[in-house]
């Protein structure tokens, strides 16, 4: 399906990904333009980890508000957001990394699926790693995803492990490892580097934060 918006910015990073493919692969462009995306977005991780600590600082007042209205959702929510609101923090900043990446994810998609790239034939469609073409997906090469699967679970085992997270968000970090059943393996090499960066660049950022 052809979108604009999407088509024009597949078009704008064709010549660049190209470039850097004709150079040392299409698996290294995806690579490298993925740091380079994160890297771009550390302005905004910057005042994630802010807001983090600033909900850190403010967990007192919130467990006071849920001991004092807890019987009452609304109120709750009412002097929750009073509070956030007060303190400068927002509880969505979180998402915004997320958000932002979400357009690259699909351009990278369009890059290596779409036959035809601004009325020329797409030349990164035969580009291959372990030998299959990195628009194949799963059950075409389940060899060449295994190494993709092995890296995002052992990724989330390493999450779990560095947040001491429990319950239900315990789980969520693996749920990463089901996109390998839809994704081609352009995609899961984004994910797999964005994942990476997330669990090393940003934790580094993180402690740095909390020393």
């Amino acid at each position: 399906m052809s979108v604009p918006l999407l088509d024009s910015a597949v078009s704008t990073a064709y010549p660049f990904v190209s470039f850097i493919a004709n150079i040392g692969g299409a698996a290294l462009a995806i690579v490298v333009c993925t740091a380079l995306l994160r890297a771009l977005l550390l302005p905004f991780t910057f005042r994630v980890i802010r807001g983090e600590r600033a909900r850190a600082a403010l967990a007192p007042q919130i467990q006071a508000l849920q001991r004092k209205h807890g019987k009452d959702p609304r109120r709750f929510a009412e002097e929750l957001t009073a509070l956030h609101r007060q303190a400068g923090v927002s509880p969505y900043a979180g998402l915004l990394p997320g958000l932002l990446q979400a357009p690259f994810f699909l351009v990278t998609y369009r890059l290596f699926v779409s036959p035809t790239i601004g009325g020329h034939a797409n030349t990164l469609l035969h580009s291959k790693l372990f030998g299959v073409v990195l628009s194949a997906h799963l059950l075409a090469a389940p060899w060449a995803f295994l190494p993709f699967v092995l890296a995002l679970a052992g990724l989330a085992w390493l999450t779990v492990r560095r947040t001491r997270a429990r319950g239900l968000a315990a789980v969520i970090p693996y749920t990463t490892v089901l996109s390998a059943v839809f994704l081609p393996l352009a995609a899961m090499l984004y994910l797999v580097t964005s994942v990476a960066w997330t669990g090393t660049v940003e934790a580094w950022l993180r402690r740095r934060a909390v020393t």
